[in-house]
């Protein structure tokens, strides 16, 4: 366990959570606002957790981590940090299945994340990447208190992002 919320738990991804992952990686919302992944098999989502989320953990110390209601339900969606070679900050994260839209839960996972990142890993200031598009989220991040910097190309990415450093 990461962290907990009001109603959220953040834990660390593993094996047994690739049918989430290629669910939400395969979800439209997914697709449009963040970016295919190329994941599209049991296994593919396997090596995706090891490869991406896993080794995040054990090289940076934090990463995207798996959401679950606090209820023990199944995931819902993922929040975290993550730390790009083509920006020069370490983001935070969402994404949820769409079933958890409209509900807060992205507010408070990011909101989690965001005073975890700044107060126990000492990481400030954070940033946010999104898709200029994506009215929600920049509506969201600019609640948690991001700051619009710019809007960008970053280099090997097929559309602009919108980037966001925490005030």
């Amino acid at each position: 366990m990461i962290l907990q919320t009001e109603r959220l738990a953040l834990r660390e991804a593993g094996p047994d959570d690739a049918a989430f992952i290629l669910e939400l990686l395969n979800a439209p919302g997914f697709l449009t606002g963040i970016g295919d992944r190329g994941v599209r098999t049991l296994d593919q989502a396997r090596s995706y957790i090891e490869e991406r989320m896993v080794e995040s953990y054990r090289l940076q110390g934090f990463g995207m981590w798996i959401v679950t209601p606090r209820t023990g339900e199944a995931p819902i969606g993922l929040a975290g940090l993550v730390k790009r070679d083509v920006i020069p900050h370490v983001d935070v994260g969402y994404a949820f299945l769409e079933s958890a839209w409209g509900k807060g839960y992205a507010r408070e996972a990011a909101a989690a994340v965001l005073e975890l990142a700044r107060g126990r890993l000492g990481i400030d200031p954070v940033a946010a990447i999104v898709n200029p598009d994506n009215l929600a989220s920049r509506r969201l991040l600019e609640k948690l208190g991001l700051r619009l910097v710019d809007v960008r190309q970053l280099p090997g990415w097929d559309q602009p992002s919108a980037y966001y450093l925490t005030a």
